[in-house]
């Protein structure tokens, strides 16, 4: 077992700087096949400390430690059996470890140096030993007296109790008397004898010298009695220098507390103090600020400002910040109640003040419209925002502090103003009709009164726009041109587009200059108000001042979702402010509209300008012009599709010659007419739209029209409106239309050559049916220069065709034929010229034809017409210029 724990400690232990103390060998009590070592050991440096070791030898032969526990972690020993004879023990740390001792007496040697460890080292902590004979305890009494308890599982170093590992110097001396004897190694029993002998030696001689000095021994003992009684006077003189120092030590450790308990008291008084004094002050409320409140002056400048201040200073007392706990407090309850009074009183007379003042002002017509001057305006009522500017703080207190008296305030405001803005609205509408129309009346100085005035112009209104017959479409495409534009004058139009965009211009200023008002005003950009005015609230307030709390809780929302609550608010008092601002719009519009359909592409252009322009595009006055655009696009479509419809519905008359289509003569007027509305406008887009459209529903009337029309050829209604639209569409040069302008140049050729080719026809038409024999006598394989002799083609019966040809019976026959052109063709449209030279040249390349034919067949027979190509052109001429 020596050899074994020598190998421990040195292989296990001593690299980790480690001393072992004891071993067992062990196993488990179940498996007692498998064995281990349970070690104690303990470190050679400080801090020291002691563990357990559970240690496995491995296949190889190698020791490993397999578990370790501190000495601190042991909780209990179980020895099983009182007298000490058993090879179980029970050792407990996390859990109860069952052993089996291989040998009783290292069982023993491990138990009591465990217990000597845990009675040196932990005087406090020592685990419960069970079952553990009494004599192996015994001598442990006094280890642990009068020594110092330290960290568990650290410990001061201890001495070998049963092995001590050899020194460098003992081992030199071992090596040094191993070689003093040759046979040290070879022969052990003797180097044993020898040793033997010396030992005997030494030990006679130890005796001799102890003989000898044992008069020194007795001496010595007696002094050492002498010391031993000394040590323990001064033991028994420090034992009461350690009792009088422990009572000193207690009486400095509750001095100690006690000083610390009057600090923590200080500091808390002092704390109270601070919180006492804040809440003092926010709850303070200065004695002019509350006569202010009780008997606020609000008509003069300086009770005006006294107001302002009470007001901020009641609203920032109620919205203190002030701790859950202190606002249980009596005083704090009492204060609260008398700010309640007084945010009572003082709203009452901001609400009674305001209310009259929104009244008056909204009666006070201080600027009205003025029938006089020369340019239309409409008046902005600046003035009454001046005069309400100066209670803005004081609404601004409303909504935080008082939301059903800043809600009856604001509908107060909204129905007094909305009145004042109803007459102006309809009043600037009835101004803008009479400068369009020219007819507005010369009245004298004294008008009369404001009834007056508003009785005369609801009576023209009803005029305007009542129930009377609208005058009969006189602008759509498919009338007769001697209705076209009856009813039309260009200077109004012109006057209608002046105005209209002065009357849009002047809206946007004043719905611009009212909204911002009402938005400083009211605060409308706020969605809740500032104040808190729950701080100071107690479950004992009652229902109702829970429920106002709550209504006025600052509530968290989305930017963009409070962004768009915001513009509802406002939208939502402008509309109520100008209510009757889209209706009037719309009317005007309409009247208008019935007048001269025209006027939708006005509106249409004037109105996309001014809600593209708009700096703010979800204020009140754009989406109202939004709304009334998108009205007035429906309108713009519906008179498009009204044409789109009289084209297709046009009907020609059929008792004269047919000429130029309406709707063809009328598309150049109304062309150009939209091409001034619309040019470099944003809804050029729409108008080429519907360009494109009318265009094509042109190129579909037009044959249906020439099919359905008896007096004139199809050809020549085809070739003269085709041409007639070729010419526009490249006069006009609109860009969406330039494949629609070729497209009708390849009509009106078509038709041109389709008519030439059936009223001009061949005029040497048994000269062509002669010559058509011929040609076919060629595909029979006959060769031209054979041709004379074929009976039916001989050059006889060449001349006899011909004879039938004179010059004079062809000019007579060109001349019947420019008769019959000359009443088919227009006269405005100026194609009989064209139509003319296009059948000179059908006859010149006939003659050419027939001369070609007689060279080609009848070579030198001297056989030719009776004229020749300079004889047709002169016939042409002759008969072009007496006509």
């Amino acid at each position: 077992m020596a050899a074994i724990r020598h190998t421990l400690q040195r292989e296990v232990f001593q690299p980790n700087d480690e001393r072992l103390l004891a071993v067992v060998h062990v196993s488990k009590l179940l498996k007692k096949k498998k064995t281990s070592f349970l070690c104690i050991a303990i470190t050679t440096e400080k801090p020291l400390c002691v563990t357990i070791y559970q240690v496995k030898k491995t296949d190889k032969n190698i020791y490993k430690k397999k578990r370790s526990w501190l000495l601190n972690e042991l909780k209990s020993i179980d020895g099983k059996n009182i007298s000490g004879d058993t090879h179980e023990f029970d050792l407990q740390f996390d859990k109860v470890y069952k052993w089996f001792a291989i040998n009783l007496q290292e069982r023993q040697n491990f138990l009591v140096v465990l217990w000597k460890q845990c009675f040196k080292h932990l005087p406090k902590q020592k685990p419960q030993f069970n079952n553990i004979p009494d004599d192996w305890m015994g001598e442990t009494g006094m280890l642990v007296e009068n020594e110092v308890a330290v960290t568990p599982g650290y410990v001061e170093p201890v001495e070998s109790e049963d092995y001590l590992a050899l020194s460098e110097r003992e081992e030199q001396d071992l090596e040094k008397l191993m070689t003093q004897c040759e046979f040290g190694i070879s022969n052990a029993e003797a180097f044993m004898e020898n040793l033997a002998k010396d030992l005997s030696i030494l030990d006679g001689e130890n005796v001799h010298s102890v003989l000898a000095s044992e008069q020194q021994v007795a001496q010595l003992m007696i002094q050492i009695e002498a010391a031993i009684a000394e040590a323990e006077k001064v033991e028994t003189r420090l034992d009461a220098y350690d009792e009088v120092l422990c009572h000193i030590r207690d009486t400095m450790e509750k001095m100690e507390e006690k000083n610390l308990l009057i600090e923590v008291a200080n500091r808390n008084n002092q704390k109270l103090l601070s919180e006492l004094e804040q809440v003092i002050s926010q709850l303070d409320l200065p004695h002019k600020h509350q006569m202010a409140l009780i008997d606020a002056d609000l008509t003069s400048a300086q009770g005006l400002q006294d107001a302002v201040a009470a007001g901020k200073a009641l609203l920032a007392a109620m919205n203190a910040e002030i701790h859950p706990a202190l606002v249980r407090l009596a005083a704090v309850q009492e204060q609260r109640k008398r700010f309640d009074k007084w945010k009572t009183k003082f709203s009452q007379t901001i609400s009674r003040h305001l209310n009259n003042l929104f009244i008056h002002l909204g009666n006070d017509a201080s600027e009205t419209l003025s029938f006089h001057a020369r340019d239309l305006t409409l008046p902005k009522h600046n003035s009454i925002h001046r005069d309400l500017e100066v209670y803005t703080e004081l609404m601004h207190w409303c909504k935080a502090m008082d939301r059903k008296a800043y809600t009856a305030l604001t509908k107060v405001y909204t129905n007094s103003l909305s009145k004042l803005y109803e007459r102006d609205i309809k009043q600037f509408f009835e101004e803008a009709r009479q400068q369009i129309s020219g007819m507005r009346e010369k009245k004298g100085k004294g008008s009369g009164s404001n009834q007056d005035i508003a009785g005369k112009l609801k009576q023209q209104a009803q005029s305007f726009g009542g129930p009377a017959k609208a005058p009969p479409p006189s602008g759509l495409l498919g009338v007769e041109r001697d209705q076209w534009g009856v009813d039309v004058d260009a200077a109004e139009r012109q006057r209608f587009d002046e105005v209209l965009e002065r009357a849009l211009a002047e809206l946007e200023p004043v719905c611009l200059a009212e909204q911002n008002f009402c938005v400083s005003f009211f605060q409308l950009d706020v969605l809740s108000p500032t104040t808190k005015n729950t701080q100071t609230t107690l479950d004992g307030l009652g229902i109702d001042a829970k429920n106002e709390v709550d209504a006025t809780t600052t509530v968290a929302l989305p930017l963009k979702k409070m962004e768009k609550q915001i513009n509802e608010e406002v939208r939502r008092m402008m509309g109520d402010l100008f209510g009757c601002l889209e209706p009037e719009l719309v009317s005007f519009i309409a009247y208008y509209e019935k007048m001269d359909s025209f006027y939708c592409m006005y509106v249409l252009v004037r109105l996309s300008q001014h809600v593209m322009s708009a700096q703010d595009t979800g204020s009140f006055l754009s989406m109202s012009f939004a709304s009334a655009l998108v009205q007035v696009k429906r309108n713009f479509d519906r008179f498009m599709q009204a044409q789109l419809k009289s084209i297709e519905e046009t009907k020609v008359n059929r008792k004269s010659k047919c000429g130029i289509l309406s709707f063809v003569a009328n598309f150049e007027d109304f062309a150009k007419t939209a091409e001034a509305i619309f040019k470099n406008t944003d809804r050029r887009t729409d108008l080429d739209k519907w360009y494109t459209k009318l265009v094509g529903a042109m190129f579909e009337a037009i044959p249906r029209n020439a099919a359905e029309h008896h007096k004139t050829p199809q050809e020549v209604v085809k070739m003269e409106n085709f041409h007639h639209l070729y010419a526009l569409l490249s006069e006009l040069k609109i860009g969406v239309l330039d494949g629609l302008r070729k497209e009708a140049k390849q009509k009106y050729s078509d038709a041109l050559k389709a008519y030439v080719t059936q009223y001009f026809g061949r005029p040497l038409e048994k000269l062509n049916l002669f010559f058509e024999g011929v040609q076919a006598k060629v595909a029979q394989g006959v060769k031209q220069s054979e041709i004379s002799y074929q009976m039916a083609y001989s050059k006889q019966e060449l001349r006899k065709v011909i004879r039938e040809y004179p010059a004079r019976e062809v000019k007579k026959g060109l001349d019947n034929l420019y008769r019959k052109v000359e009443k088919h063709l227009c006269e405005q449209e100026n194609l009989l010229q064209v139509v003319w030279r296009a059948m000179q040249e059908e006859f010149i390349q006939q003659y050419k034809y027939i001369e070609e034919l007689i060279q080609r067949c009848y070579p030198g027979s001297m056989i030719a017409l009776d004229f020749s190509i300079q004889n047709i052109l002169e016939f042409f001429s002759e008969i072009a210029r007496s006509h």
